[in-house]
């Protein structure tokens, strides 16, 4: 039987890549202090560290992450030397996320041997946050949620689409299953998740980028996440370029954007923020479009739906 959608190898995905990035293996290659609305229902600092590390092994078909990465053939980073430093550049803040391209629990991106030092660097935070794929949940997760104790352990898991075939087309290599069975185990350790939602993977028009990410949401919801981030799907891989060009995709209009960020407030079954970096390139009205990114952002903050935008120039 044929495929639905195409499904591409990492060969090929790789073949397609521009460039590294130039980075130092010493440092973070960003940090900076954020606003979040907390699973408490409060607007607190927080600490984002964009962590050096080997190269995820999955290769998505959307992931650009590798560009600020070191081959996995490379000696394992010093972690907690990135932490320190960044730390020491920043303002207090409550909660932190250490973000690192990828796995935080793949020993070879935080070899498990650092989980000590880390957790003396990050105990004092109320919520500690890391970025995993579900194949990678297991006893490391639980090692250090006790490293790390009082503060609370919070997982951001990478479901990207709840349509079966599409995730496939996204070279994952998990399943919806997979996910569950993550979830499960995530929540039987009292460890939060959170989860990363795209907004029109390839493959699907707007109107079914709009339904799939708010079935995505209300899946996630469903696995017992508190907490649904998403992401508009960009190109800038290498490979995304050439599904553009082959008209297999596009990235999705503003006004997605607003509609899918109320619908996930709406549903109030836990927060749902909208990523919006970059934003400016999804609203093509200049007049409107620094006003229409604002609101999205108070949304963010607030979790809850404010007036819409009117605009003479591009409104219906």
């Amino acid at each position: 039987m044929a495929e639905l959608f195409p499904v591409f190898t990492n060969e090929e995905i790789i073949r397609h890549r521009p460039p590294r990035n130039v980075v130092d293996a010493q440092k973070p290659y960003a940090y900076l202090i954020e606003p979040e609305h907390n699973a408490n229902g409060e607007v607190v600092d927080v600490a984002t560290l964009f962590l050096m590390n080997s190269e995820c092994p999955y290769h998505c078909l959307m992931c650009d992450l590798w560009k600020n990465t070191l081959e996995r053939s490379e000696p394992s980073a010093n972690i907690p030397q990135q932490i320190k430093f960044a730390l020491s550049q920043l303002p207090e803040a409550r909660e932190i996320k250490l973000y690192n391209s990828g796995n935080f629990f793949d020993p070879k991106a935080v070899p498990p041997e650092q989980y000590e030092d880390i957790a003396g660097l990050v105990r004092g935070f109320e919520t500690v946050v890391v970025e995993n794929h579900p194949n990678l949940c297991g006893d490391r997760c639980r090692d250090f949620r006790d490293a790390i104790a009082p503060a609370q352990l919070e997982v951001a898991l990478g479901l990207e689409t709840c349509h079966p075939e599409i995730l496939k087309s996204l070279n994952k290599g998990m399943t919806l299953d997979n996910y569950k069975h993550a979830a499960s185990f995530l929540l039987s350790e009292n460890i939060q998740m959170r989860t990363f939602i795209l907004l029109k993977p390839p493959f699907l028009s707007e109107k079914e980028g709009i339904e799939w990410a708010l079935k995505s949401i209300e899946f996630a919801f469903e696995q017992g996440v508190n907490c649904c981030s998403l992401v508009p799907t960009r190109a800038g891989n290498g490979i995304m370029e050439t599904l553009e060009e082959q008209r297999s995709f596009s990235p999705p209009v503003g006004r997605s954007i607003e509609h899918v960020l109320s619908e996930g407030i709406k549903m109030q079954r836990g927060r749902v923020f909208m990523d919006l970096w970059d934003a400016e390139r999804f609203f093509a009205c200049q007049t409107c479009r620094k006003d229409r990114i604002a609101r999205l952002n108070e949304m963010n903050l607030k979790q809850t739906i404010l007036p819409e935008i009117p605009c003479d120039e591009c409104s219906p």
